[in-house]
This record gives structure tokens, sequence and C-alpha cells, in this order.
């Protein structure tokens, strides 16, 4: 017994000792994973300002291009002053893309544990860039004649300030802009997809040659007991698309070419969207889009119609069904079926697609201008591509005046965007 308790005395002695060897081992890898994650969480605060800052420098770039005017660091000193105000900030400078600004912090995080290895403190880095580069725009435009006067007017000069905004005059930028018109059909130029220049019908095929068939009688289209007198111009009126280009100048001319004036009928919302679609995707038709991960797809669509075949047309409805009806996207492939009513084809049509271009990686921001009923909001919510909860994609233009502030709320959200 007494052998016993002298090695149990013994062996007590001996843990004694390893607890009083290992406890500072203990405390110290304890300590340092509470440093370890307090340094975590303050470079994950010092990079969400950073970011910040970074984005709200590059929303001012369009009026101090140069970052010499100060609105671009002043901007971002005041989001950092209001998102991490311990934070040094280093530099605030030109990004290696133009039109884009770089913003570096750093921020002292005062250690506990680590103070007893006599290190009372430590640095941690962030650094964000952000602009208007890597943007692929299209503008979705509906050309029938409710547009024509200050609607259209006001729209193509709105339209021009944001194509000035992302494209600056002597600036090289990786952002291109095409533009979709669209009645009851859209007009490509020829070459395109193999075929004339011309209108397209729904399914892609050309639309008819109205001046021939009326001349010739060769066929006839229309319902029995209706008369085919139909405009020349019902194709011809409707601008051309224009694909994706680089050029400034290009897409200018383009846009100003919208008028609303002609004889082509109709509010085909599907139509615009598909061929907003085929710009956009580098696969053919159109293929000046680009296949890079990284840049960014916008469709932004503006209507002030019910989607409709011009059968019907709200308070421009008319009590027969007017000649040029007869030319637009669906009755060219022989639908005489599809007009205006909720909840039928063309709505279907405008819903699907909007569900592809978001499939393809194409946000889609919608614009309802004039008065509309609430189907019709509806439809215009339900394809923007908008956050869970959320309209922030899609927009009220009460009147013509009211257009160009919503291009500009549109043109601060192609801004917020973080490039690395």
């Amino acid at each position: 017994m007494r052998a016993l308790s002298a090695l149990l005395r013994r062996q007590k002695g001996s843990m004694a000792t390893l607890v009083a060897v290992l406890l500072p081992v203990v405390l110290g890898l304890v300590g340092l994973g509470i440093d370890s994650g307090m340094l975590y969480l303050s470079h994950s605060r010092l990079q969400a300002a950073v970011d910040a800052a970074a984005l709200a420098g590059s929303l001012q770039l369009p009026y101090d291009p140069q970052l010499d005017k100060g609105l671009v660091r002043g901007a971002v000193t005041q989001y950092m002053d209001a998102n991490y105000p311990e934070a040094s900030l280093n530099g605030v400078t030109p990004g290696t893309e133009e039109r884009s600004v770089t913003v570096t912090a750093t921020a002292t995080v005062p250690t506990i544990f680590m103070n007893a290895l006599g290190i009372g403190s430590s640095e941690v880095h962030a650094k964000a860039t952000a602009g208007y580069n890597k943007l692929e725009v299209v503008f979705v435009i509906d050309n029938s004649g409710s547009m024509k006067g200050t609607p259209i007017q006001q729209t193509n000069s709105a339209a021009s300030q944001l194509v000035e905004l992302i494209m600056p005059e002597g600036m090289m930028t990786s952002v291109k802009v095409g533009l979709v018109p669209f009645r009851g059909k859209v007009h490509l130029p020829a070459g395109v997809d193999g075929l004339p220049d011309g209108c397209r019908n729904a399914d892609g095929t050309l639309n008819p040659s109205w001046l021939h068939e009326e001349y010739f009688k060769t066929s006839y289209r229309y319902p029995s007991g209706s008369s085919l007198n139909v405009p020349k111009n019902t194709c011809t009126s409707i601008p051309r698309v224009q694909g994706l280009t680089e050029d400034r100048e290009t897409i200018l001319t383009a846009i100003s070419k919208q008028n609303g004036l002609g004889d082509a009928s109709g509010t085909v919302i599907s139509e615009g969207l598909k061929w907003g679609r085929h710009v956009l995707t580098p696969e053919a038709p159109f293929t000046e889009g680009s296949s890079a991960k990284d840049i960014r797809k916008v469709i932004i669509v503006l209507t002030d119609g019910d989607t409709e075949d011009g059968k019907c047309g709200g308070s421009y409805a008319i009590n027969y069904t007017p000649n040029a009806y007869w030319t637009n996207a669906f009755y060219g492939m022989l639908d005489m079926t599809s007009h205006c009513e909720n909840g039928g084809k063309l709505n279907a049509a405008m819903l699907e697609e909007a569900r592809k271009a978001k499939e393809a990686g194409i946000e889609v921001f919608a614009i309802r201008f004039g008065d509309s009923d609430s189907v019709d909001v509806s439809l215009m919510k339900s394809i923007a591509s908008s956050k869970a909860g959320t309209n922030d994609h899609y927009y009220d233009a009460p009147s013509a005046y009211d257009i160009d502030d919503v291009f500009k709320k549109i043109g601060r959200q192609l801004g917020w965007r973080l490039l690395r």
C-alpha cells in the first residue's frame, strides 16, 4: 500500500507538471483562434466597405473620368467613412480598364491573446475595382403609331444619353450597344439570317410581300369578306435592327431614325424580346455578342401598348380590322387566331421569350410607358429580371417626360458593378 501510494503521488506530480507545461500552449491556441476570427471578421467588413466605396466612386466616373475633379474620391471617402471609419484609405486610382476605379484600404486590428507574444495588432488589406465596362446592351423599343411625336422623341433622347454615359466619346471601352425597333414584327437588314432585307414572321420566315400578292392575286391570306388593300410601307416604315456595335455614332444614328410613323400595325412584344436575345447571344443569326462569361448582357424594353397584333388597340381601337394587321409576324405565317386577349397566345409568347432571354444570362429591364391595366403591368413586371421580393428591374413612366429619369436610373444600375 505504501508503494502504491508513492506511485500515485509520483503520477499526480507528473500530471501536474504536464498540465503546467501544456496549459499555456492550449491557451495560446485558443487565443490564436479568437484573434484569427477577429482578423477574419475585420477583413470581411473592410472588403465590404471597399466594395461599396468602389461602386459609389464608379458612379461618378462619367463626370470625373480622369479622377482629377475630386468627385470619385469624394464618393469613395464618404462610403468608407460611413462603413469603416477606422480604416485608412490607401488609394483611389484609375483601374486597369477604361471607365473603372480601384480602391485600396487598410485597417489595424488590435489583438488580445497574441499581444502576449509581442504582437499587439495586425493589419488587414482590401482592394476592389468597379466601373462601366464589359457591357452589352440592347434597346428593344416600341415603334408603334401611338409612340409618334413626343414619346418617341423623349425615348430617343433618353436612350442616346444612356449611350453617351456608357460609351463616352474618345474613350475605348468594352461596351457594345444594339437596337431592336418593333411593331407587329421586326425589320432585319439583308444577309443577317440568309434572307433578303425585310420583316420577319414569328417563325423566322420572310414576311410576305403584300404589294406582290395584291398585284398578282396569287393567294389570299385574309378571311372571306375582307379586302386586300394593304399599305406599301408596312415593313419599310419600321427602322432596321442594329446589331451590337462598339461605334458610338453608329448606334446613335440608328436610335435617331425611330419616329413611330408609317402604316405598320401591332405591338408584338415577344418579337422585340426574341430579336433582342438574338442580338446579344454570340450564335447566329447575329454574332457580335461575346461568349465571355464576365460580360453583362442587358435588354431594356420599352412599350406603351398591350402586347397585341393590331386587331385591337385600346384607345386607338377601331371598329374594323385594319389592313395593316394582315402584315404582323403571326398572320404572316398564316396564324389568324393570335390576338390581344389576356392570357392569349401573344402574352404567352412574351413570357416565353423573356424566359429564354433570362436562361441565356440576359438581364431584362422593363419600362411601361403611359397608362395600362393591371394585367399588362403584371406582365411587364413578370418579364423583368427583378430580385425576389422587389421590382428593381421594372419601371413606370406615366408620361413621356418621365422616360428620361427612368433611363438615368437604369444607367446607375448598369454602373453599379464590381469588375474584380
